[in-house]
């Protein structure tokens, strides 16, 4: 019963129904109808799993594409004082450090010319090593420079105290080492009159080719046994992308207090603007495939209602004829709109999850899924699924009990 009587003299009033009354009555119509909800329910999931795939999917595409393009040196400068100047410039011996202290630097590391030779063995020419330069080098230095070790091991806190190199690739060619093999005596080079034992060889570095043909020396070693006053020629720095403009902008006031107009500080990479514009248009690209997704979705949802409200004419007549208000009407079949949303969003975001995490998976890209695809999953279906019930709910409710009951 739908109306109750009221005290003598007064007629029988609306029975009012809560907002958890409201939501049995919106299950109690999915029960009803099991098969035909659960197809209607699958388009719907199948919908959100759209949205979840093609916004995840395209992300995980751009995520790798941007790490990609972050190997080009996006987020590198180079800091070196001018080579025409008179008398030559010094960079402080702390210029690393002092950079490292701004704020958006990730990273800062130095390598320092020592003007000495480095030869295959004591009884070598002296010639055969031109090309070749003897670097002081930190131990942060591959970071910096995004290298990546071919054979053996980097400079550590511990080897780069004692007479230890590392070679770039050209410098290895030269000098006949193509790696280093753990299971033999260690090569050794002569340098500055002294022995010194190769731990490693690097792979080409794109982003500092002049470290190609170097040999790298600990820091420490190089003061101790080179006679190196500790005075860096290269500082390398990464920051962070969005303030790299701005890290390069301080750096020559920051690195060199006392001469920063002959302080030379390299452009950020070409492929920063490339990486940024991509980012944008990716970005604006995943919104309208988000927005074509949702739009498909929220049609289905209105057209299952709108077949549901002709379909059960005779229910809403006979509710109607029993006293049910349109207000009541109109809840029930929005109530029912949103849950049907609701069980089709979980279903198809947990769908669309999996598979495309499975494709990026099959094609090496990390696996992302945008706040959009996911908080949108289930929330998009809820808001699509109210608004595309609006319109069934109320023509459910203003439908004549009559015209209900005489169209059956």
């Amino acid at each position: 019963m739908t109306r109750r009587a009221t005290a003598a003299g007064h007629g029988p009033r609306p029975v009012r129904l809560g907002f958890f009354d409201i939501l049995r009555l919106g299950l109690l119509g999915i029960r009803t109808r099991g098969p035909r909800a659960a197809l209607s329910a699958l388009g719907i999931s199948l919908g959100i799993a759209t949205l979840v795939v093609v916004t995840a999917v395209p992300a995980a595409g751009q995520r790798a594409l941007m790490n990609q393009l972050a190997t080009l040196g996006t987020d590198m400068l180079r800091v070196a004082p001018q080579a025409d100047s008179d008398p030559p410039v010094v960079l402080p011996s702390d210029a690393d450090a002092m950079a490292a202290r701004i704020g958006p630097v990730t990273r800062a590391s130095a390598v320092a010319n020592t003007h000495t030779t480095v030869l295959r063995s004591d009884r070598a020419d002296p010639a055969d090593a031109s090309g070749i330069s003897v670097l002081a080098a930190r131990t942060n230095l591959l970071g910096a420079v995004h290298g990546r070790v071919r054979s053996g091991a980097f400079l550590t806190a511990t080897t780069a105290r004692f007479p230890t190199v590392v070679l770039g690739s050209r410098a290895a060619a030269r000098l006949g080492f193509d790696r280093v093999r753990v299971a033999q005596e260690p090569g050794q080079l002569y340098i500055g009159g002294r022995w010194f034992t190769v731990i490693g060889v690097l792979d080409p570095l794109p982003l500092a080719p002049d470290l190609d043909s170097a040999v790298l020396v600990g820091w420490q070693a190089a003061r101790e046994r080179l006679r190196f006053d500790g005075h860096p020629t290269v500082v390398y720095v990464t920051a962070r992308e969005a303030r790299i403009e701005a890290v390069r902008a301080v750096l020559p006031a920051t690195v060199h207090p006392q001469l920063p107009g002959l302080v030379q500080v390299s452009r950020p990479s070409d492929a920063l603007a490339a990486k940024r514009a991509t980012e944008r248009t990716l970005s604006v690209l995943l919104l309208a495939l988000a927005g074509v997704a949702l739009l498909v979705g929220g049609v289905g949802v209105a057209n299952t209602m709108v077949v549901s409200v002709l379909e059960r004419r005779r229910e809403i007549g006979l509710r109607r004829a029993l006293g049910a208000s349109r207000w009541q009407i109109r809840g029930q079949f929005l109530a029912e709109s949103v849950m049907l949303s609701a069980l089709g969003g979980g279903a198809g975001t947990v769908l669309g999850a999996a598979g495309a995490a499975g494709y990026s998976v099959a094609q090496s890209w990390p696996v992302v899924f945008p706040p959009l695809a996911l908080a949108g999953g289930v929330a998009g279906a809820v808001v699509v699924g109210m608004v595309a019930g609006v319109y069934p709910a109320v023509r459910a409710s203003r439908l004549p009990p009559t015209e209900a009951l005489a169209a059956v």
